[in-house]
């Protein structure tokens, strides 16, 4: 009996281990690469240092507990993010009125929104029926200002940025995983620099963690310019993408229960500052991947751990906050922009690669990358509306059909 226990035990360690470290890695890179456009976005639409930190908090939080509760439930390995590219939009959206209360009660519509996903499908068919070359294209409008920034800040404050970019450079030709996250540790020593031989100071208050709830507020303004967008993209860029992925991987993942998790971790997050949660998308195939595991029945547990790993982070996201904060000007900036390029890159491609769709694709681009706010309401918006009447036009078509094929899974 002890042979045979002996012999067992090291091999169910070794076999947990790789999916464990998987999951580790899944939370590292999802967080260390994205968190600074979420800071970013959520300062854009009105909130202040404290209540950005409260929100990357919660995000990370909401995020974990989905991801526990999914990954075990269904033994797959179900990771969730924040919504990345819902972030930078509200980086591009700014202040719309109602400031950051009126920002919260578009998110926690968001919420409602993405619930009604998973328990109404037709809700789901209308927005995959969006055409994908203009919803692609509204995204790589909106972060086409955000990924301009490396360079303005290149121009403003060369020996402060010159050194992330160029780390992030060396570790795109040998790890484009670890690319982002080298960058904010270099970024994290030039703000260590510029904090010694400055007279700022590093509040030590705000690195404690924190939730900051804020009463929301609605406004058709907030409604139209955030909620509407907000949605879109997140469905758009990042749920629905998400199944896509672990379909590649072998994994038939529910639609419902996804949807409802996430949206109902929206809702709650909302007055704590989290904007958006939902499937992960690019950080998916980290723990979807036979690098997690060889076996797919075992590579939940990759999941399963990123949640853990999330509510580790969320314990620094004060800190965190604090740290950027505190960055000289241009360097968080710079960044977020490098964070984004891969999406930027993505959206693009995917919003120029028919040729029938590429005038209304270029008409959303340059309406969004122009970032006009009309009537209080941000380009997002009225780049996704005259991209699909310009379609319409050209094409002699009305409004996308709801019978376009769908890769929702509707089925509980």
């Amino acid at each position: 009996m002890s042979d045979s226990t002996d012999t067992t035990e090291p091999e169910a360690v070794r076999s947990n281990s790789q999916p464990m470290s998987a999951g580790i890695v899944t939370a590292l890179v999802g967080f260390t690469s994205s968190f600074a456009v979420v800071l970013t976005g959520l300062a854009a639409v009105g909130a202040d240092a404290t209540e950005a930190a409260s929100g990357l908090l919660i995000l990370c939080v909401t995020q974990a507990l989905g991801m526990l509760w999914l990954s075990r439930r269904y033994r797959m390995p179900i990771t969730l993010a924040w919504s990345t590219p819902g972030a930078a939009l509200l980086a591009g959206a700014g202040a719309v009125e109602g400031g950051w209360p009126a920002a919260v009660g578009a998110f926690i519509v968001v919420g409602i929104a993405i619930v009604l996903t998973g328990l109404w499908p037709t809700l789901g068919r209308i927005i995959s029926a969006i055409p994908t070359p203009l919803a692609q294209a509204m995204l790589a409008g909106v972060l086409m200002p955000l990924c301009l920034a490396p360079i303005i800040a290149v121009r403003d404050a060369p020996a402060a940025v010159a050194p992330v970019i160029l780390v992030w450079l060396a570790a795109q030709r040998f790890s484009k995983r670890w690319a982002v996250p080298l960058a904010f540790l270099t970024a994290a020593v030039v703000i260590g620099i510029s904090l010694v031989t400055s007279d700022r100071v590093l509040d030590a208050g705000a690195m404690i963690p924190r939730i900051d709830l804020t009463a929301p507020s609605w406004t058709w303004q907030a409604m139209i310019g955030i909620a509407i967008p907000l949605y879109i993209v997140t469905m758009a860029s990042q749920n629905i993408p998400g199944v896509a992925v672990m379909n590649s991987f072998g994994y038939t993942v529910p639609w419902r229960p996804p949807m409802i998790v996430t949206g109902i971790g929206t809702i709650v997050g909302a007055p704590a500052g989290g904007h958006a949660i939902n499937l992960a998308a690019i950080s998916a195939a980290l723990a979807a991947a036979p690098t997690a595991h060889p076996d797919p029945k075992r590579r939940w547990i990759a999941a399963f751990t990123a949640g853990w790993a999330y509510l580790v982070l969320a314990a620094g996201a004060a800190a965190v906050a604090a740290l950027v904060a505190a960055a000289p000007a241009g360097v968080v900036e710079t960044v977020a922009g490098l964070a984004l390029l891969a999406t930027l890159a993505g959206a693009l491609t995917s919003a120029l690669s028919e040729a029938s769709e590429r005038e209304g694709a270029v008409v959303t681009f340059l309406i969004a990358a122009s970032g006009v706010s009309i009537l209080g309401i941000g380009s997002a918006f009225w780049a996704l509306l005259v991209g699909l009447i310009v379609r319409a036009v050209l094409q002699g078509t009305t409004l996308p059909s709801l019978s376009r094929k769908s890769s929702l899974q509707s089925k509980p």
